[in-house]
């Protein structure tokens, strides 16, 4: 198995997975890569990407999981990765509504769920944390167990109230300017792209990996999002504010989160934590940031064993 310190090929497709397309209801080609792992399977592991991601970056974690005997699913979100793209800038990340995300998994989660035997987990990264806990509100997906690492239940601004980031936003749609990138480089308005290392992980070779697989697979690589792709964000965000909807969630889910953060609010991440009836939180410190999936190995290994302690909780080997 590969331990969470044991050294793998992290630029390289494993030659066990399995990269294929899954066709959206709009017929959208979806790009996805499965490991069947172990027979019979411990379960079934959908892993969701965050903002501007591709599976590439995640090889390790997913590799990890499949040799533990999880039949193990990760997709490219639309618009993302080789998943397409939505403008003819390929640059600049960009959705309609999150809702046509929301619909794209609702429909491979019933299809993948089929397919797949066993306790079925989710396990998502930062977006893709924020859709999962959206899919859990409006009913889309049903796992019996979600794990989300520093999920985009809110994001970062600069000290000012969200509502005022979204009238910005609104604005500059309104002025035409949806479809341009809301920044020039990086993952944050004035960020250069010498200091996005840093404020993803403190592991430069884990950094490194994503950097390589932009030159193996150029088609992955996708930069800042459109400002309609801003203010779609923030209103699926605040929509999740509405008294009674997180409280209604009775899936288990461990919300791992990072104070060193920059990217999303981790103090609404542990006050999510406390709406939802059944979660449980891993905060770290300064020595983490927002990749915890792909931090450097004292901060990961946490990670790694608190995820598997949870699942031993909730998703039982049987």
């Amino acid at each position: 198995m590969h331990a969470p310190n044991t050294p793998m090929n992290r630029r390289i497709i494993p030659a066990e997975a399995l990269e294929s397309r899954w066709h959206a209801a709009d017929n959208w080609a979806i790009r996805r890569i499965d490991w069947q792992g172990a027979s019979p399977p411990r379960g079934s592991l959908l892993f969701l990407p965050g903002r501007g991601d591709h599976y590439e970056k995640y090889l390790e974690t997913l590799a990890y999981y499949a040799d533990a005997g999880w039949r193990v699913t990760a997709i490219d979100w639309r618009g993302q990765g080789e998943s397409g793209r939505l403008l003819d800038d390929r640059e600049v990340g960009h959705i309609d509504d999150f809702a046509t995300w929301i619909a794209d998994l609702r429909m491979f989660w019933s299809g993948w769920k089929s397919e797949n035997p066993g306790l079925h987990v989710v396990m998502a990264h930062s977006m893709g944390g924020h859709l999962a806990m959206r899919a859990l509100v409006e009913r889309a997906i049903d796992p019996d167990a979600v794990v989300m690492s520093a999920p985009m239940l809110s994001i970062q601004t600069g000290g000012l109230p969200l509502s005022w980031n979204h009238a910005f936003a609104k604005l500059m749609v309104i002025l035409g300017k949806g479809e341009v990138a809301a920044w020039k480089v990086s993952e944050k308005p004035m960020s250069p792209m010498s200091m996005r290392g840093k404020m993803l992980t403190h592991d430069d070779d884990r950094y490194e990996d994503e950097i390589a697989w932009w030159k193996l697979r150029p088609n992955v690589k996708l930069g800042p999002p459109s400002w309609h792709w801003i203010e779609r964000a923030i209103a699926s965000i605040r929509m999740l504010e509405a008294p009674g909807l997180l409280e209604a969630v009775q899936t288990p889910i461990l919300l791992l989160a990072t104070t060193g953060d920059q990217l999303v609010s981790t103090p609404r991440v542990i006050a999510d934590g406390k709406r939802l009836p059944h979660a449980e939180t891993l905060i770290f410190g300064k020595e983490a940031a927002h990749e915890l999936l792909r931090e450097a190995d004292p901060a990961r290994d946490q990670c790694i064993a608190r995820i598997n302690s949870f699942l031993d909780a909730h998703a039982p080997r049987t």
